[in-house]
Parts: structure tokens; C-alpha cells; sequence
């Protein structure tokens, strides 16, 4: 028996891959296997090669394998497309319609299982999908009572006939396969998992449900990949707490709006990608200059312009970090794992009350839509802060106004929201004094630029830089951000066993930049390595900016729209190793 595996189903979008996908691996979620999951597809609606590939394991894992034991295909294009994955001896179901063929060189076996008849059978093509995940159940050797079960919860809507033909889709794929493999496959039978309940679920449910726990209850946004599920998920959430989601004309309004309902006292968030962040960055500035709290999520793609909308990138750093015009503070936190994504987003709501700034949120596409188990989240953990806000404001000398911009130590000042008695004041995106009231005083201006970025002296979060240090002097210190970190956790444990010392920290604050966090950890390093997903090494810059050492930094990118494997790394791990030790 094996403890992991690796699946992938592959076909036309719109086709019911996407199905196919949710209930095998809801399935295997309940029997309690640790899952990762990988989605490529099209920026087409309908149309144009898909797939989804899941990796099963009894441990927890946080990376794409690199390989492929089982490839399920719609086509012959999803098996030339992803057929170079597979594993010597690995497995492709394929429909028997289109007359699958082996590409040449590649060494699988081959089942042509009538996946399209046995819908068709059925009344319709549709339960194709199910025949097709009944034949991969098959060839694993599970109950299928379990995978029964999940069929049942994904179509019990519609009618106990529908769930009956969908299930009987299931069995005469099973089958089929069976009789084709000539019984379920004995290397691919997986070790038992631990049957614990967990998880599984996409870093924007996280975020969503984050906002959700931190008291979120308004969200303006407009619809982009791979930003579009956390309104989604509010959408269905909000409203049963008194909240609400609308979809504005432009991300500008969605920003602006966000802006002006937490200047009015409620917590509110818009989230988007990187073509939405460029259209929103007045509006950051405004709420710096107005010290507004707001909390922005970016899940990066590839850029620049339209770019590949549905594709790995993590090339929106410099953006986050220097968009704005003029010179405001705000905070760029970066969550890792869907557990971050959920705690991350409360810390956000909690900073920009704390603070008074803007808050981003950055994720990229993998964690953004990437399904994964997580562990179960700890809602005792939850602690809301929403900084100085003023309920009782001291009374006025005769028309005086509330001192909103007070100057004070930690370049904090007191904040109220309209209503409260005392506490008018006036509110511009102009320079202005203590009340708001516009001022172009030299001796002003000053210190209120000085005062607005004195909070970033102040500013402490949450495992700045998260790190697994065991060596003392490392030959490698491997740092990333975002989804990297588990994949980079893989490569470093087979290039230890190579005798190849080394450390992973995982930078989580991205501005204000976390430098005596990460600086002992660089220096005591022979050489570092910092993995990104964008082809200029913006990660790369900002240590060498502020940690210094450029000498021993060394980039390793990858910027095609797909993640990182593990192997990748490995290998140019093992590269600088040597480049190193000659």
C-alpha cells in the first residue's frame, strides 16, 4: 500500500470537470486523507482544455506533486496536453469515444472505459462525469458507500431519481474499469487515512469566512478572477447577519465605498486582483490621507494588463508596496496556508482599526483557488480590537471641532464616527490640521506627514516572518512568501537528505518590511535563495533593501502561470549548493 497519490481529470471546460472533481475529493476529504489541490483552466467561460489534479496523502502535504499516478480524460487533447506527468506504470481512464491514443514515449496503461455511453444510457451525457469518478473509486479500492454518500449531498436537491441515475453512473464506471484492469489496482491502493475530521476548502472561503468572524458586514466589489469567490461566499453569508454585498460599476466605487462604510463605523472589506488594485489606488491614498481604516484583499494573477487572468503569479509587490502616489502608511500582510488566510484577515480588520490605515491582503491565485485540507479553525482564537475609537467624545469650546488628527506619540489619534456628540470634525483628502480643516501650512504639513507615518515605527503583527530554523549556520536559507511555503518545505526535506543544511522563513509582512525579523537568520546563511512567482525578484529586491547582503541572495522565479514543484526547487537548491561549495 502507498500512503500518497496523485489524480488529475482533464477535458473541455463546462464539461463537468469541475463536478467531477468537488465529489471525489469531497469523499476522500471524509475518510479523512490530507488533500491538495491544483486547477488549471481557461479564461474562457466555456471552452478550451481544463484540469484539475488532487493529491491524496495520509500526512499533511502543501504542495502539487510532481508527478501523476492517475490521469482521467475527457479527450484526446487532456491526455497529449498532461499524459508527460505520469509515473512509469500510471494509469489513464480515458473516454472510449474519441479513440484515446498513447503518446509516444510514454509508458501508462491505457483504459477506454465508455464513459460517454454509460451517460447516454442513463437520459443524458451529463452523468459522464460521475461514470468517470466511479471508474477512478474503482481503481482505488475504497468504500463506496462513502463516495455514495457524497453523491447523494452534491445532487439530494434534485430529487432522489436524479441522485438514483447519478450513483447507478458511479457503478457502471466502476465497473467498466474493473473488468478493463482486471480488478482494483494494487499499487495504487492507498494506506488508511486517519479518519479525523477536517477542512477542505479554497483560501477565499478563508478570507470570507475571516471577514465573517472579524465582524465584517458590508462588502462593495467587482467580479474578477481569482477575487470573485470571497464575494461570492459573502454574498450567501452577509445577509443572514444583517450584512449586505454590492456589485459596483468599477473597482474605484468598490473602494471607495469600503472607504466610507468604515469611516461611518462598520467594518468593511472589497476584494480583487491586480487590474483592480491599479484602478483602486487614489482611493488608497484617500484613506490614508483621511486615516480610514480599510481592508483590501489582492489575489494576484499574471500581469501586466489582462495578462493570465486564471494563472499563478506573485508579481503585484511592488504595486501593494508603492502604488500610491505620495507617501501614506499602510500594511501588506501575506498569509501562507488556508489556516492564515482565515486568522490573517481578522488581524487585518484588527490593524487597520489599530493603525487607522489601509490594510492588503495579499494572496496569489494558487492559495486564492487552490482546494486543501486545512486544520480545523479555532474560533477562541478570535479577538476583535477596534483601536481608539471614541463612543463619548469630551465636550467643545464654543465652535471648536473634535481634534480627529490629534498629534500624538504613536501618530495615532482619537476616532470617531458621525453621531457621536463632540465629535464633529471636518474630513478632506487635502492636507489638513488636527480638526480636518484644510491647511497648507509648511510647519503643518510636515508634521503631519510626520505623524501619519510614525504608526509604521509602532506597527507589530503576528509572526512577521514565520521560520523553521534547525540549523545554527545553514548552507541555505530558502525564503518565499504566500503559496510557496509548503512546496519549498518539500524540497528541503530531500535535499537534507543530501547532507544539504538548510532553513525556510516565510515572509509574512510585506510592508512595513519585517528587517530585524529576518536579519540574524541572513546573515548566519551561506547563501540564500528567495522563491518567487514573478520574473524581477520583487521580494528579492525589498530584502536586499532592507536587510542588505545582496551578495549571498540569489532568485529562483518562475513566472509561466503555473506554480512551483517541488523538484524545481530541489534542483536549483542543489544548483547553488554546488556553484557554492566550487
Amino acid at each position: 500500500m502507498i500512503s500518497q497519490l496523485s489524480w488529475k481529470i482533464g477535458g473541455q471546460q463546462g464539461e463537468g470537470v469541475e463536478s467531477t472533481d468537488r465529489i471525489f475529493s469531497t469523499a476522500l476529504n471524509r475518510l479523512g486523507y490530507y488533500l491538495y489541490g491544483y486547477r488549471h483552466f481557461s479564461s474562457r467561460i466555456k471552452g478550451g482544455h481544463t484540469n484539475n489534479k488532487i493529491r491524496i496523502s495520509t500526512k499533511p502535504i502543501r504542495a502539487i506533486s510532481d508527478d501523476l499516478d492517475i490521469l482521467v480524460a475527457f479527450d484526446q487533447e487532456s491526455i497529449d496536453f498532461n499524459a508527460h506527468e505520469l509515473r512509469d506504470n500510471g494509469v489513464i481512464v480515458a473516454d472510449a469515444k474519441f479513440n484515446p491514443v498513447l503518446p509516444e514515449g510514454i509508458k501508462a496503461r491505457l483504459f477506454p472505459v465508455p464513459i460517454t455511453a454509460i451517460a447516454e444510457e442513463l437520459g443524458t451525457s451529463l452523468f459522464k462525469n460521475m461514470a468517470a469518478s466511479g471508474a477512478s473509486w474503482a481503481l482505488l479500492g475504497l468504500p463506496i458507500d462513502v463516495f455514495n454518500k457524497a453523491v447523494e449531498e452534491e445532487f439530494g436537491r434534485k430529487g432522489a431519481a436524479v441522485v438514483e441515475k447519478n450513483i447507478e453512473a458511479v457503478r457502471k464506471g466502476a465497473e467498466s474499469v474493473l473488468e478493463l484492469a482486471g480488478g482494483p489496482i494494487l499499487d495504487f491502493q492507498l494506506e488508511p487515512a486517519d479518519g479525523k475530521q477536517k477542512l477542505f476548502m479554497i483560501g477565499n472561503d478563508a478570507i470570507a469566512l475571516g471577514a465573517v468572524a472579524a465582524g465584517c458586514r458590508f462588502m462593495p466589489a467587482y467580479p474578477i478572477t481569482p477575487a470573485s469567490e470571497v464575494m461570492e461566499y459573502l454574498i450567501k453569508a452577509l445577509p443572514k447577519l444583517g450584512g449586505t454585498v454590492i456589485q459596483t460599476e468599477d473597482e474605484i466605487a468598490a473602494c471607495t465605498m469600503a472607504i466610507g462604510a468604515n469611516y461611518a463605523g462598520a467594518r468593511a472589506l472589497t476584494a480583487s486582483a491586480g487590474p483592480g488594485l491599479s484602478l483602486m489606488m487614489e482611493a488608497i491614498g484617500l484613506a490614508g490621507m483621511t486615516e480610514t481604516p480599510v481592508v483590501i484583499v489582492d489575489t494576484q494573477r499574471g500581469g501586466p494588463s489582462t495578462g493570465l487572468p486564471t494563472k499563478q503569479e506573485q508579481s503585484d509587490l511592488n504595486a501593494m508596496v508603492y502604488g500610491t502616489h505620495g507617501e501614506i502608511p499602510k500594511i501588506v500582510l501575506s498569509p501562507s496556508t488556508i489556516e492564515e488566510c482565515f486568522y490573517d484577515t481578522i488581524e487585518a480588520f484588527n490593524l487597520a482599526e489599530k493603525y487607522q490605515v489601509p490594510v492588503i491582503l495579499m494572496t496569489d491565485l494558487q492559495l486564492s483557488l487552490g482546494k486543501q485540507s486545512a486544520e480545523m479553525l479555532d474560533y477562541n482564537r478570535i479577538v476583535i480590537d477596534r483601536g481608539t475609537l471614541v463612543t463619548e467624545a469630551p465636550e467643545q469650546e464654543a465652535n471648536q471641532l473634535f481634534k480627529r488628527y490629534e498629534f500624538t506619540e504613536n501618530g495615532v489619534s482619537p476616532r470617531v464616527i458621525p453621531g457621536v456628540k463632540h465629535g464633529i470634525h471636518h474630513v478632506t483628502g487635502v492636507e489638513h490640521d488636527q480638526t480636518g480643516r484644510p491647511s497648507e501650512s509648511t510647519e503643518n504639513r510636515q508634521r503631519m506627514m510626520d505623524k501619519r507615518l510614525e504608526k509604521l515605527k509602532h506597527i507589530q503583527v503576528t509572526d512577521a516572518v514565520k521560520v523553521d530554523a534547525p540549523h545554527e549556520n545553514p548552507d541555505l536559507l530558502i525564503i518565499g512568501m504566500g503559496s510557496t511555503g509548503g512546496t519549498i518545505d518539500e524540497a528541503r526535506r530531500r535535499v537534507e537528505l543530501e547532507g544539504i543544511k538548510t532553513n525556510h522563513a516565510t515572509v509574512r509582512l510585506i510592508h512595513p518590511f519585517p528587517t530585524e525579523q529576518l536579519r540574524p537568520y541572513i546573515e548566519k546563511a551561506k547563501t540564500v535563495i528567495v522563491v518567487e512567482n514573478n520574473a524581477t525578484g520583487q521580494l528579492a529586491d525589498q530584502i536586499k533593501l532592507h536587510v542588505g547582503h545582496a551578495d549571498k541572495i540569489k532568485n529562483v522565479l518562475k513566472y509561466n502561470g503555473n506554480p512551483f514543484l517541488p523538484a524545481e526547487i530541489e534542483q536549483k537548491c542543489k544548483e547553488l549548493t554546488l556553484a557554492w561549495q566550487h
